[in-house]
């Protein structure tokens, strides 16, 4: 009997144990779906911005370097030692300027020989004249005598000889007047290379002193680069694009640059060229802008943002980049309600991007669209806006 009431106490024990259990997990149960369905019906703290019917232009933009857009590097034609130099770093320089001088001491005295020599051959002409001259009497002399019958034949002979010799001398001697003329002018045209000018092409009348390599008292041979003078005004700003820009671009396109120097003002260009080919190391073609530099304010070297408009679209619908979600494999945003209490979801097309605007089209598009908070929203989420709005 003892044994009996032990087992059947333990049994209960057991029952009234398990049946205890089961009502716990039922009111945990309980509690925990009474905590879900709160949450789910607590508003979500949320940023909107408006979304507005404006313009947007689809633009690319592009890095690049400031080069000059044209050089002249001024050189001498022959050796010898600079004697001076009249223009420094920075300096203006008019086309046909005298920008360096050589020692010509050796090529005064050239010329100074030449055109001792040239009296010379003149002298000697002049002399070679003179004896055709009494040739030629005499063998009128010898013809008038002959006619007489008082001179002999072998006298004409010898008189027509002497005759022919003067014309050969004479010959010789214009030749060498010519020789010595023209040695004179070899001799003047090296005396002139002895000043260095700075005649370059093209229809600008100045430019400016980029780099000076040499100064004054230094040996230089022939063509030994003295000076760069280069074009500032227009300037060329090079950039490089890959394959995916390369074939919106067009000579003749519009485009505007930046640069850290002046960093409130907006420059204009126009692309001038672009190469045929890429650059198989970078697989970039390069792109020369020629840009107006009337103050002269670009200078080569200069690093520069470049911007160009590749399509440009009138009012559309334009919503901040941030609004942009996706739910299920579609782009959408959160409009918010007329209360502004909740929110529907809305699907739509992207379209152009500029810079943190986008242009979408859908359905139902107006009012303001939530750009912060909108990780926790579902179509119809109650919300709760704060007193911050991002603007577009």
């Amino acid at each position: 009997m003892k044994l009996s009431r032990y087992i059947f106490l333990s049994l209960l024990m057991i029952a009234v144990s398990g049946l205890g259990w089961q009502i716990y997990v039922r009111l945990a149960s309980s509690q925990e779906n009474h905590q879900r369905d709160s949450e789910s019906t607590r508003p979500i703290p949320v940023v909107t911005a408006p979304i507005e019917q404006a313009p947007i232009a689809l633009e690319r933009a592009f890095s690049g370097t400031l080069e000059a857009h044209a050089e002249f590097v001024a050189a001498p034609q022959i050796g010898g030692i600079i004697e001076h130099l009249s223009v420094n770093l920075g300096d203006r320089v008019a086309r046909g300027q005298v920008v360096a001088t050589l020692d010509n001491a050796e090529y005064l005295q050239s010329v100074a020989q030449a055109e001792a020599e040239l009296e010379v051959a003149r002298a000697n002409l002049g002399e070679a004249g003179s004896l055709l001259r009494i040739a030629e009497r005499e063998l009128q002399r010898v013809d008038k005598l002959s006619g007489s019958g008082v001179s002999s034949a072998s006298q004409r002979d010898t008189a027509k000889a002497e005759q022919l010799i003067k014309k050969a001398h004479l010959r010789v001697t214009m030749a060498q007047v010519t020789r010595a003329e023209a040695q004179l002018e070899t001799a003047r045209i090296r005396l002139g290379y002895t000043q260095v000018m700075a005649d370059w092409d093209g229809d600008d009348a100045h430019r400016m002193v980029a780099e000076r390599y040499v100064d004054a008292g230094e040996n230089v041979s022939a063509n030994t680069p003295l000076l760069k003078i280069i074009k500032l005004n227009p300037i060329t700003a090079v950039i490089f694009v890959t394959e995916r820009d390369y074939a919106d671009l067009k000579i003749g396109q519009p485009i505007s640059l930046v640069t850290d120097a002046y960093a409130d003002r907006v420059f204009s260009g126009v692309i001038q060229r672009i190469a045929p080919i890429f650059r198989e190391a970078t697989r970039q073609a390069r792109i020369e802008i020629e840009v107006d530099n009337p103050e002269q304010l670009l200078k080569p070297g200069m690093f520069v943002r470049a911007r160009v408009t590749l399509e440009r679209v009138g009012e559309t619908t334009v919503i901040p980049i941030q609004a942009l979600t996706r739910r299920d494999g579609q782009d959408g945003v959160f409009v918010l309600s007329e209360d502004g209490k909740g929110v529907t979801w809305h699907t739509v097309t992207p379209g152009i991007r500029q810079d943190e605007r986008l242009q979408v089209t859908g359905d139902g598009l107006h009012g303001q669209v939530v750009v912060l908070g909108q990780q926790m929203l579902k179509d119809g989420s109650s919300v709760l806006l704060t007193e911050q709005k991002a603007t577009p």
